[in-house]
């Protein structure tokens, strides 16, 4: 059996773009459109008076007139446009030249008033309709008992219809406030998601250039010292030098990439650092600045998050660039205590210890804070417990452990 097409199943949806045009129409045209209508159904009998042998009279159209002209405002006053016409349409059945046919303006008021109106008269003008609708019909000696149920019934239908369009109208106006907020929503998520990671990447331009300037720095102080009397150390320092700005160039590169679109032909980015890659920036801090740093590892290694990984390297990398630029020391360690649910990072030096400074500490020790904080742990900074300074970080592993399991 072939299927049906949309149109065919909902035979409504044709009506679609009239309505919508309708809607944007000024609503005095098209209130004035449907009370010219009205008008044209009670002026019917004028039209083709041979059809019915009822009496007329230019009383009783001025009377039917008055049941459809007073539409025009049904919707700036309904319930004044209501009256009105309960006023006109008995009058004009009781003046019986002619008789209504159908009550064509009170169907329309109804619908209205039960659309647009409120509920208490919404409520008075139902139940006025329907026992002054049974009044008049039983004032006319010739009704039929069938004409109770059809005009009592077309009451009831036509203020039905004005309370289909009422939840009709109110469910729109739900669904498009709550997409109202849903927009609001992602877009505050989006400028809090384009802040986080602004902040994230100037954290690693920080971190990176301040690691690669303190080394460079350090580099070219000890090259002219030895320039003359070791020319190989100060080839070494110089060769070093030129090391640290490739690696902090190629660094940069791999976080700028992520501000802009993939170009055809660039290749795949290069992954961000990690625990993996602790070991080597301790050899290089130690090849680079003469500083004996030693890695201490204990526990059970275990993959960890992406974000946390990365953190856990830029810690490393600026609490070692904060003791070659500030501490004056000797030596340095870096631990890495692997527990089941988090692991705990802590780089040591002998230096001169902590120095007072307003705010909490510089924009590294800042930058600490904030990335363990972002990946749901904390930092410790401060003196440690032999002397120099000592910088303590717990981060969670759970997601990691997890991903490992699975």
């Amino acid at each position: 059996m072939p299927a049906r097409s949309p149109l065919a199943r909902y035979p409504f949806t044709a009506l679609a773009p009239v309505v919508a045009r309708l809607r944007t129409t000024h609503p005095y045209a098209v209130d004035a459109a449907v009370a010219l209508l009205v008008l044209f159904a009670v002026s019917l009998q004028w039209l083709f008076p041979d059809e019915g042998d009822d009496p007329l009279s230019w009383q009783g159209w001025l009377l039917g007139a008055a049941t459809a002209l007073p539409l025009v405002w049904r919707r700036a006053a309904p319930f004044a446009t209501a009256c009105a016409v309960s006023v006109a349409t008995p009058a004009q059945a009781m003046h019986h030249a002619p008789p209504p046919d159908l009550m064509y303006g009170g169907f329309v008021v109804l619908y209205t008033l039960a659309a647009l109106g409120r509920p208490w008269q919404r409520r008075l003008m139902l139940a006025g309709w329907l026992v002054g609708v049974a009044v008049t019909i039983r004032h006319n000696e010739d009704a039929e008992p069938f004409e109770y149920a059809f005009q009592l019934l077309s009451i009831v239908c036509a203020y039905a219809l004005g309370v289909l369009a009422r939840t009709q109208r109110a469910y729109t106006a739900e669904l498009e406030d709550r997409a109202r907020r849903l927009e609001r929503e992602r877009a505050a998520d989006t400028a809090r998601a384009t802040a986080q990671e602004r902040a994230r990447i100037a954290r690693d331009m920080h971190d990176i250039l301040a690691h690669a300037v303190s080394l460079m720095v350090v580099q070219a102080e000890a090259g002219p010292v030895v320039v003359r009397s070791d020319p190989a150390r100060a080839e070494a320092a110089f060769d070093a030098i030129a090391g640290t700005g490739r690696d902090a160039m190629s660094q940069l590169r791999r976080i700028l990439g992520v501000l802009k679109e993939a170009q055809p032909g660039t290749g795949p980015r290069l992954p961000q650092p990690g625990v993996d890659g602790l070991r080597g920036l301790v050899r290089q801090v130690a090849e680079s600045t003469g500083l004996r740093v030693e890695l201490r590892v204990t526990g059970e290694p275990r993959p960890l998050p992406p974000d946390t990984g990365v953190a856990a390297y830029r810690i490393t990398q600026e609490a070692l660039t904060n003791t070659v630029k500030h501490a004056y020391a000797s030596s340095a360690t870096v631990g890495l205590d692997w527990g089941d649910e988090e692991v705990t990072l802590t780089v040591t030096d002998d230096g001169r210890g902590p120095s007072p400074a307003p705010g909490g500490g510089g924009h590294g020790l800042i930058g600490i804070r904030e990335r363990a904080a972002a990946c749901g742990g904390d930092a410790v900074t401060g003196g440690g417990p032999d002397g120099g300074f000592r910088v303590a970080v717990r981060l969670p592993v759970a997601a990691g452990r997890r991903a490992a399991l699975g």
